[in-house]
């Protein structure tokens, strides 16, 4: 087989960027990445030309997700109230696509410092974070630990499964349990939530279990502390006075059956593209060990122009999803232009070109290909 040199160490073609698996043991893959040691050049070649990267731009981040979440209610509003039915589905694939791109500026909340971006947390949990019912609270504190070095792919990180070495089986159900969002983050809100309130030992459960944005199903989340654990009381008393005033508008008349109906596809809608999107963030090929961060990064992919529809379903920066593992404090309207200085100064040896995948449809079926083979 055909190598490439990286930092000493053979790459095969499956590290080395394509998207489908050339007959190569996904297990064999698996143990490979756990030796591949950092590429110091790349490492530094990151940290100094993307230095003047890391101040995000007010204007940028306001315009774009206020303007999206405008065009997601618009939407949600056009599939309740238009006359006629491809007019109501042509509006919910609008609504459907603002709002989930408005509710990927949670991954911006968590990683910004908020005194450069003064209000903007409020603004989100206010605008998208309790009316969609996924405050800010559920991902911080939780996604700063997938980027924490000693926890990436082990049973310690909260976003990660290692999908390529399971069984097939767990692919569909990946996604099928996406379409349930709206319904448990209702339970969670409108039921558990207040009565986890009188019930300390279900507080606990809540707390540990129910509070978090992960895939992974054996993490337990720990209470939090200090003023991130104001940000939590906060956010989810406002979540759940709002799911117990909607479903008393349901239930009342109020609200029309119909449009509580609508609102809620929209919403499974936005939660299964943003699982079909996490579903190829990474390779998901690591079983559980430590890895250098270079291995991190090869474990996660980029989908960079030309290809124009990650645009759509990886927005607001997360088609250049590795290089945000490199450069986590970097805002998500700067990645392009790190992306293309790294691209252009960086030698063809350099693991940063690895990690570059061509689109969606390619990275599913290798997934799938390598769950494939596990389950033969």
């Amino acid at each position: 087989m055909k190598t490439l040199k990286m930092t000493g160490i053979a790459i095969s073609p499956l590290e080395a960027g394509p998207e489908t698996p050339a007959g190569d043991d996904i297990a064999a893959r698996a143990q490979r990445l756990k030796h591949v040691p950092d590429d110091k050049a790349m490492l530094r070649a990151v940290a100094e030309m993307t230095r003047d990267l890391g101040t995000p731009k007010p204007h940028i981040y306001w315009s774009d997700f206020l303007a999206s979440a405008a065009l997601g209610y618009a939407g949600l509003a056009g599939a309740i109230l238009a006359p006629a039915l491809w007019l109501q589905i042509l509006a919910g694939v609008v609504s459907v696509l603002a709002l989930y791109r408005a509710g990927g500026f949670i991954h911006e909340v968590t990683h910004i410092k908020h005194s450069a971006l003064p209000g903007f947390r409020f603004g989100f949990n206010a605008v998208i974070g309790v009316p969609l019912l996924v405050p800010s609270y559920m991902y911080e504190g939780i996604h700063n630990l997938h980027h924490a070095r000693t926890r990436y792919g082990t049973d310690q990180d909260p976003e990660y499964l290692p999908l390529a070495l399971m069984k097939p089986w767990t692919l569909p159900l990946f996604i099928l349990v996406s379409l349930l969002a709206p319904f448990a983050l209702l339970f969670r809100n409108a039921v558990l939530a207040p009565l986890s309130l009188i019930i300390p030992p279900l507080r606990k459960i809540v707390v540990e279990r129910y509070s978090g944005l992960v895939i992974n199903p054996a993490f337990r989340r720990r209470p939090a502390e200090g003023e991130a654990r104001r940000n939590w009381l906060w956010q989810e008393t406002a979540a759940s006075v709002w799911a117990i005033a909607l479903l008393t508008g349901v239930f009342s008349g109020f609200i029309p059956l119909n449009a509580f109906l609508i609102f809620l596809v929209i919403v499974s809608a936005v939660a299964v593209l943003n699982q079909v999107r996490t579903l190829v963030a990474h390779l998901w090929e690591n079983d559980g060990a430590p890895l250098s961060v270079t291995a991190q990064f090869l474990d996660s992919v980029n989908v960079p122009p030309p290809a124009l529809l990650p645009a759509i379903w990886a927005p607001v920066g997360l088609r250049y999803h590795a290089l945000h593992h490199l450069l986590p404090s970097v805002p998500y309207h700067a990645l392009g232009e790190a992306h293309r200085r790294l691209t252009a100064q960086l030698t063809p040896d350099s693991a940063y070109h690895k990690a570059n995948y061509g689109g969606l449809p390619g990275l599913a079926y290798r997934l799938a290909k390598s769950t494939m083979v596990r389950g033969a």
